[in-house]
């Protein structure tokens, strides 16, 4: 059939027509090999633009259609689809971007216009070989597995399971709830979060279609959207869930004291342990690491002292293999520990501590009983909250950790309720207050009686040039309102870390095939239109895995997962790309370099025939493969090699 091509040049309002000469491209573009028509339009990708392209085809006869505007990965599908929708094969419309590789990076006009019109060329020629393909639909297990357990893996976990669709939520500590567990009130509404938490968590375990696994870790994922296969190690408690009565004799019995991690290490917990007393499963666990029986081979006073024989040092981790359709990723984020910032001598000065070891001080069920104390016992009188440690920072982190803000004022807040007559001093480089009824709160907490000092600390030092500053700890920094510096004596001083990606970021990237941005945390499709979604179809990321976030924003992106997922479950099948690879067998000499060089996962090794193969619904159609293959056994569908010179040819016309 002759090709009858439509070229669209899009003004994007301003951002394209501004600096390119949209109507001399269309213009060129009509005097093009097989082009029938050429037009521009001030917003392609509205309905009008996206009409106007069904009504050529159907009144033309175009068989191929052009659209030069933004990136293909903004828009190549909304036009695919137009074509479609007038019946044409989405696969016979090629995009040209001239808007980021054009009017974006000049303000030359005459460039901008030549370099469109030579895109717009290679794309007109190119799509001239383009063959019809069709796209292949895959089955949707409508089973669902939620990684992490705090309030982001919690939340997805039950949206999901309320629509009557079986979750399997793994977590890896002892006890769902994550961070949120640990705090003691919410900003700004100043809510318990036990609770508000704890009645979820409840839920998620009492949940008919939730198999809450803890203590547990994923292993190996495989296969592909809407049929993954996960291995899953449950760790072993050393004592048999359905058994323990909860009665905590064995804990109470247990003679080994380690530091407790959900007390930040201001208290002790025994060896053998329920992480806090909400926790989710009610259920001890011994830590290997520390119980004398499994260090010295003697001991087990917990199993002596256990009525209902829960206690089983015999128990061995149990490997699990479950089958689902989607994944969400949820593992959380962990705080910046601040000892490499010398100058505010953690761990080197006493009474300066961080705001996790100060959530729980504050917390009724806390090490101190919710009384904020010193070292020594003592009430402090003098409190200084430093911001931004670690965040916004080129030597740490450049980024906003985004609660630090809400968070010291939270605390100024909680001081002045159970020391009135403390002094709080706010060191900070800006409020960002941004959330609903967040500018409300810090305007209430300013009126408490606050210090508010703008400017960044240079130094925490127990080193005194006045009598007023013996004993105390000195906040050494700069007032950019009064323009000058500033000695603060203080007893005691608390840092608000940033939020940072879990140190075990990068193995989980990889055991998930999703990718990190620069920041260390999971990269998103799209920042703005596909923000819960990866570039592996069928896995999404949620809460602070994604980025630093607040509790609202954390449970709106986790509903936002959820709802991912539900709409593939409830569509029973999934559509996959057919640009896909192609590995000719007949030439294929088993090397595998293109298996090694695939970033998703998408190409398999046939150990019986010696040669390579590409699993479609993996396939993202990228290339890497055909330029690492050494026989030239791998093509692309929608990228031939004749697609590609003919494009290259339309460039240099």
């Amino acid at each position: 059939m002759e090709p009858r091509s439509g070229i669209y040049i899009c003004h994007c309002g301003h951002n394209i027509a501004d600096i390119v000469d949209v109507e001399k491209v269309a213009e060129q573009a009509q005097g093009l090999d097989s082009v029938v028509v050429a037009r521009h339009h001030k917003f392609m990708c509205s309905q009008s633009g996206q009409e106007l392209i069904k009504e050529d085809i159907r009144k033309l006869g175009l068989n191929r259609v052009v659209v030069a505007a933004c990136s293909p990965a903004m828009h190549e599908v909304t036009f695919r689809s137009a074509c479609q929708e007038a019946g044409l094969n989405p696969y016979l419309f090629e995009m040209a971007n001239i808007r980021e590789q054009c009017s974006w990076v000049t303000e030359d006009k005459e460039q901008a216009s030549d370099k469109a019109g030579a895109l717009v060329s290679a794309a007109a020629r190119r799509v001239i070989y383009h063959q019809p393909l069709e796209a292949k639909e895959v089955a949707i297990n409508p089973n669902t597995l939620v990684v992490g357990g705090g309030i982001a893996g919690i939340q997805a976990a039950l949206k999901i399971a309320d629509s009557g669709n079986r979750v399997y939520l793994v977590e890896r500590e002892p006890s769902i709830g994550g961070h949120m567990a640990q705090l003691d009130k919410t900003f700004p509404t100043l809510d318990c979060s036990a609770c508000i938490l704890t009645p979820r968590m409840t839920q998620v375990a009492s949940h008919a279609h939730i198999e809450l696994m803890t203590y547990s870790q994923v292993e190996e994922v495989t296969g592909y959207v809407g049929n993954f296969r996960v291995r899953v190690r449950k760790r072993a408690r050393y004592v048999d869930e359905t058994k323990c009565t909860a009665c905590n004799i064995c804990v109470e019995k247990c003679p080994v004291k380690v530091d407790s991690e959900f007390d930040a290490a201001l208290a002790k917990r025994r060896a053998i342990y329920i992480p806090f007393p909400q926790a989710v499963p009610n259920v001890p666990v011994i830590d290997r690491e520390n119980c004398t029986y499994f260090i010295k081979g003697k001991c087990r006073a917990c199993e002596k002292f256990c009525e209902v024989g829960a206690i089983n040092f015999e128990q061995a981790d149990e490997v699990v293999e479950i089958e689902v359709g989607n994944i969400i990723v949820a593992t959380g984020y962990e705080d910046f520990e601040p000892t490499p910032v010398e100058q505010y001598g953690y761990k080197r000065l006493d009474n300066v501590i961080t705001a996790r070891e100060f959530e729980r001080m504050v917390n009724s069920t806390g090490p101190t009983e919710g009384n904020i104390v010193l070292k020594d016992g003592s009430r402090p009188q003098n409190i200084a909250i430093i911001h931004c440690v670690g965040s916004r920072d080129k030597n740490y982190h450049e980024y906003c950790s985004r609660v630090c803000c809400m968070s010291s004022i939270k605390f100024a807040h909680l001081v002045k309720e159970h020391l009135p007559e403390a002094e709080v001093y706010e060191f900070y480089i800006d409020i960002r207050s941004f959330g609903k009824a967040y500018e409300e709160f810090y305007k209430h907490v300013s009126e408490e009686g606050v210090n508010f000092i703008r400017g960044k600390v240079a130094q925490v030092t127990d080193r005194a040039i006045s009598d007023e500053e013996k004993g105390k700890l000195v906040v050494i920094g700069e007032d950019t309102l009064l323009g000058n510096t500033v000695r603060v004596p203080v007893d005691m001083v608390i840092l608000i870390t940033a939020l940072e990606p879990r140190r075990d970021a990068e193995a989980v990237s990889r055991l998930f095939n999703i990718s990190r941005s620069a920041d260390g945390f999971f990269l998103e499709k799209h920042p703005k239109l596909d923000p819960v979604a990866t570039t592996t179809d069928g896995i999404f990321i949620a809460g602070c895995a994604q980025g630093p976030k607040d509790i609202p924003d954390t449970v709106a992106q986790a509903s936002a997962a959820a709802a991912e997922a539900l709409a593939m479950i409830s569509q029973g099948k999934v559509t996959i790309e057919a640009a896909t690879a192609i590995v000719d067998s007949g030439i294929c000499s088993g090397c595998q370099v293109c298996r090694l060089v695939c970033p998703f996962s998408a190409i398999s090794f046939d150990e019986e025939k010696e040669v390579c193969q590409v699993n479609e619904a993996l396939c993202k159609g990228c290339g890497a493969c055909v330029g690492g293959c050494p026989c030239d056994a791998v093509s692309l569908s929608h990228s031939t090699n004749e697609q590609i010179v003919a494009q290259m040819e339309g460039m240099l016309v």
